[in-house]
C-alpha cells in the first residue's frame, strides 16, 4: 500500500462523516495526546541518587598509642559538636511531628 493510496482512502473516510463525529475525532486524539505528554513527561525525572563521596584519612600502622590519643583529643570536639547538631535535628523534627499529632488528635484522628 502506498502513501499516496493511504492518504487518499482517509481523505474518502474524513469526507463522509458528519461535522460532531470530527469534532469527537479531534477531542478524543487530543485528550489522547494530553495523556501520552503527561506520562512521558511525569516519568523524566533526574536519578535520585547524587554522589557523597567519603574520605577517609589513612594512617600508619606504626603509631603509638599517644599519637593514638593525640589524635582524638583532637577529633572529640568536632565529633561532639556533630553529635549535638544531629539531635537538634532530630528534636525539631520531633517537635514538628508531635505539633502534627496534636492537631491531628484535635481533629478525632
Amino acid at each position: 500500500m502506498s502513501p499516496v493510496r493511504a492518504y487518499k482512502d482517509l481523505r474518502l473516510f474524513l469526507a463522509a462523516r458528519e461535522p460532531y463525529e470530527l469534532g469527537f475525532l479531534a477531542l478524543a486524539m487530543l485528550v489522547t495526546g494530553f495523556f501520552v505528554y503527561a506520562f512521558a513527561h511525569d516519568s523524566d525525572e533526574e536519578p535520585a541518587y547524587k554522589r557523597d563521596i567519603i574520605y577517609v584519612q589513612q594512617w600508619t600502622l606504626d603509631r603509638t598509642d599517644a599519637q593514638i590519643r593525640a589524635q582524638q583529643a583532637i577529633d572529640a570536639p568536632i565529633k561532639a559538636a556533630q553529635i549535638k547538631a544531629q539531635a537538634e535535628r532530630e528534636a525539631k523534627n520531633r517537635a514538628a511531628f508531635k505539633k502534627l499529632d496534636d492537631q491531628l488528635t484535635k481533629y478525632g484522628l
